[in-house]
């Protein structure tokens, strides 16, 4: 048997206000069926541009803030109040602004280091299960959470980057496998740098973004010139 393939449905936007308002209505379908099936809703968030938009459109929509359950893809090992960590910038677009309960936001201790900030993120994932949905983002080269191209994708749920070729560049992520491990997996794509990426992605090129295999696929919010 082959490596499973990656099964993508593509849903074009004409403009990244539309895209958001598309993804954020989607979050929340998701969200209330979760609650509605278990009584929690784990998610997992992106840093990036397109999604801290999204964020600050969530801050504004109504929801069961105190069912869900908030991780991270990927951090930068920077202090905590930083305000180029994926966290900061998470908190200040939207989950400082909803009665989400801190106990249920899980930050990845990146001020500790790759090593011992993925090995206490690694024990924090042992327990979370499944997740309902995982966000995601896609960079200018393919990289996705902190796997980049030519670079190892993690052999265990959260591993340390040490060689990441953006700044900084120790860092810490969820393995593909971990991103993967998800009842649904959302990518949020927009603007003219994404345009090389995205045509490597649908040729085929094995780049980290193609190596988000959940079950029941993935869907990608994507401005339309990109895949015209």
């Amino acid at each position: 048997m082959g490596d499973p393939q990656q099964i993508r449905r593509w849903h074009a936007y004409a403009t990244p206000d539309t895209l958001i308002e598309a993804a954020a209505a989607d979050i929340m379908q998701n969200a209330d069926a979760a609650v509605g099936k278990t009584g929690s809703f784990r998610i997992v968030l992106a840093g990036g541009n397109t999604p801290k938009a999204l964020y600050r459109k969530l801050r504004h929509m109504n929801a069961k803030w105190d069912a869900w359950e908030i991780y991270f893809g990927d951090e930068r090992c920077l202090p905590p109040d930083h305000p180029e960590r994926n966290s900061s910038m998470a908190l200040d677009a939207w989950l400082s602004h909803v009665p989400i309960p801190m106990s249920r936001i899980h930050v990845i201790p990146a001020e500790l280091g790759p090593e011992a900030g993925a090995s206490s993120y690694a024990r924090i994932l042992k327990d979370a299960g499944k997740f309902d949905l995982v966000l995601l983002g896609l960079g200018e080269d393919g990289h996705t959470a902190s796997l980049f191209p030519g670079k190892k994708w993690g052999d265990r749920d959260a591993f340390p980057v040490f060689d990441a070729p953006k700044p900084p560049s120790e860092r810490i992520s969820m393995s593909a496998s971990r991103l993967g491990f998800a009842d649904g997996v959302f990518f949020l794509v927009s603007g003219e740098s994404k345009r090389q990426a995205v045509t490597d992605w649908r040729s085929g090129k094995p780049i980290p973004a193609s190596g988000i295999i959940p079950s029941s696929g993935i869907d990608i919010f994507i401005e339309s010139f990109l895949i015209e």
